[in-house]
């Protein structure tokens, strides 16, 4: 597998990505009773919270080990697609909370 920085073709698909997380941490929220607006305000702290540990937003650190993902793709010829940088999905999660919960 060969490493390929493709902006484009990685901002298509990490919004994808956090679409999908967003639409999953939704339907478990609805299966453990939480409705309307409750639902929607707690769907977008998760999934925002969640986004930006992905970009590597979080600090993390474990017995002094610096923890730094970096988000990259796997697409159908087997390349892995990156942005360049570190992901930027938690940019995104305001804008598709509002779209998925007005669909």
């Amino acid at each position: 597998m060969q490493l390929k920085a493709d902006p484009e073709k990685f901002d298509q698909l990490q919004q994808l990505f956090i679409r999908e997380i967003i639409e999953q941490i939704r339907l478990k929220l609805t299966e453990a009773g939480f409705r309307d607006e409750a639902l929607k305000e707690v769907t977008a702290h998760i999934a925002f919270s969640v986004a930006s540990t992905i970009d590597d937003n979080a600090g993390i650190e474990a017995e002094s080990v610096a923890v730094k993902p970096y988000l990259s793709f796997v697409t159908g010829d087997e390349q892995l697609v990156h942005g360049g940088e570190n992901s930027y999905m938690h940019e995104y999660v305001a804008d598709l909370i509002t779209e998925i919960f007005d669909e």
